[in-house]
């Protein structure tokens, strides 16, 4: 990973949906509002993109914070599923960390609403990417 850098909260699109209680906690109970890991990020087209540390962000803007540490991720991910992950988001006017509120949900519903949908999407576009190899 890249150096670390402050970027501001509003300018870094959400690619998840919701947010666990469970982690949130943690977050707020571990981390020290001056010293946040940074979160990862990605361009993707005309957007910068959380690619890890949602809870992190999230935090930060509960903590009233403008700006958070971030570093470029230099993994290669899987693009298509990321657009598609940021049109789920954009699709529920999330566009922020903080337009995650009222989305933090418990670590049931989390794995229900978020994770169960994230595994549906990956088997679909692996069966279709499967079909055109085929």
């Amino acid at each position: 990973m890249g150096y670390a850098f402050c970027m501001s909260l509003t300018d870094i699109q959400p690619s998840q949906l919701f947010i666990s209680t469970e982690k949130l906690a943690a977050v707020l109970r571990a981390s020290d509002p001056c010293h946040l890991e940074p979160i990862s990020i990605k361009r993707l087209g005309d957007y910068v993109v959380m690619a890890d540390g949602h809870t992190r962000a999230f935090a930060a803007f509960l903590r009233g914070m403008q700006k958070l540490p971030a570093v470029w991720d230099e993994d290669d991910l899987d693009w298509e599923a990321y657009w598609i992950c940021v049109a789920w988001c954009k699709g529920e006017g999330i566009r922020s960390a903080g337009d995650l509120m009222g989305r933090v949900v418990g670590p049931e519903d989390y794995e229900e609403l978020w994770l169960e949908r994230c595994d549906r999407m990956h088997a679909e576009l692996t069966k279709r990417r499967e079909g055109k190899d085929g």
